[in-house]
């Protein structure tokens, strides 16, 4: 079974609402947590514990020099899709960061982007039951064309959230 957090219950509570609805108030809510991701224009598709899969259009404000989605936008895709799911299974007194993220660029992408990144049993367990630690999560990101232009390895760790009171000091 898997941690029940204040994300998940947020999230949650979206159930009622109709697919298309639910696709753009996961957006929304997840633009709340980190404000870039709506100016990038990522797109929630689905959020779970076990999978989260997050899109962009190929829009001129995101392009590269030729015309393809730019790498940084792709780098966001993967470390935000990865950064999600990790998250979704992190006890609320855990923080989340981004340990280290190594990229290859093997081809030009063709339209749009998407990334999916999945945590299985044992992962989730180990962040749940362990004060720390980190681990590499994995991501696969797609572009139009049903191919992979980017291999992602994206290494999140956690730690213990800061107290109040110590953060003070």
């Amino acid at each position: 079974m898997r941690i029940e957090n204040t994300m998940a219950r947020q999230l949650r509570q979206l159930d009622k609402f109709p697919a298309g609805w639910k696709v753009w108030l996961q957006t929304q809510i997840m633009g709340r947590f980190v404000p870039f991701l709506k100016t990038a224009g990522l797109r929630f598709e689905r959020i779970s514990h076990e999978e989260v899969c997050v899109s962009v259009q190929n829009r001129k404000k995101i392009q590269n020099h030729i015309n393809g989605v730019h790498a940084c936008a792709m780098a966001l895709l993967a470390e935000t899709a990865t950064g999600f799911v990790t998250n979704m299974n992190t006890p609320d007194d855990k923080l989340i960061l981004l340990k280290a993220m190594h990229i290859n660029y093997t081809r030009r992408s063709v339209g749009n982007m998407r990334a999916v990144a999945q945590i299985n049993d044992e992962q989730a367990a180990m962040i749940a039951q362990e004060e720390r630690g980190n681990l590499v999560v994995p991501c696969t990101v797609y572009d139009d064309s049903g191919e992979q232009p980017v291999e992602v390895e994206m290494t999140w760790a956690w730690v213990p959230k800061q107290k109040k009171e110590d953060a003070a000091v």
